[in-house]
């Protein structure tokens, strides 16, 4: 960790040596901090490059430094397929709902002055998130069915608190809709688990057993999905 003086202030800052990238970027994120990613260069260059865009760093540094977990404000994190993406809230009065655009690099939010609260982006973001799931994860889950042979009736998108899927008794798969959030290698593994419980209902040997016939490394993917925060 190094450390520039700026006025009153004191820039800490990381570098992440990044050798094939052209020029040097700055990013700043709440958790993280502020980190410079480039090729390699002197203690002294990297301060001057932190000092030029100092002003800067400090509004971003106060601007993350008053987020709350979990708020969906300009300048948060929203986990997206096993990413987290830059949010940008805009302020529309033209417009009577909210409006969310992914641009593949940041979340771009549109939505008019009255509906700007937590509760409604959230409300919001559930809806987005059922709809990329199914959009994203059904076919997957037709895909794995057909590779695997094992069937199942339907499926539906739900809002799970404590778990990211299930299957009942009649072969319905449930997929937990936040599961949109996990890495497509996740998402993958999910989808064949809720299929082997087409076939076996428990957690018992059998099921791991028959898991194991199409994940080979379960037991990584197992320990990695059951980690991440629902």
């Amino acid at each position: 960790m190094f450390s520039v003086q700026y006025g009153n202030r004191t820039i800490e800052y990381a570098i992440l040596e990044k050798e094939g990238l052209k020029s040097h970027y700055i990013t700043v994120e709440k958790g993280v901090g502020v980190i410079l990613k480039g090729k390699s260069i002197s203690k002294e260059l990297a301060n001057k490059l932190i000092l030029k865009k100092a002003k800067w760093i400090i509004d971003k540094l106060d601007l993350v430094s008053s987020i709350h977990d979990g708020d969906i404000v300009t300048g948060s994190r929203i986990q997206y397929l096993g990413r987290k993406y830059y949010v940008e809230l805009i302020i529309d009065n033209d417009t009577d709902k909210i409006e969310i655009d992914f641009t593949e690099s940041k979340f771009k939010i549109t939505l008019p002055n009255n509906l700007n609260t937590q509760e409604n982006l959230r409300q919001a973001f559930d809806y987005y998130y059922r709809i990329k799931a199914q959009e994203k994860i059904e076919p997957i889950l037709k895909k794995k069915a057909k590779a695997t042979g094992l069937a199942y009736n339907n499926i539906k998108f739900m809002k799970l608190e404590k778990r990211w899927g299930s299957c009942t008794p009649s072969n319905t798969i449930i997929i937990n809709f936040h599961a949109i959030k996990l890495p497509y290698s996740l998402i993958e593994y999910l989808v064949v688990h809720e299929l082997v419980h087409t076939k076996v209902k428990s957690h018992s040997k059998e099921f791991w057993a028959e898991l194991s016939k199409y994940v080979s490394n379960w037991k990584e993917l197992d320990s990695k999905i059951y980690g991440m925060k629902l």
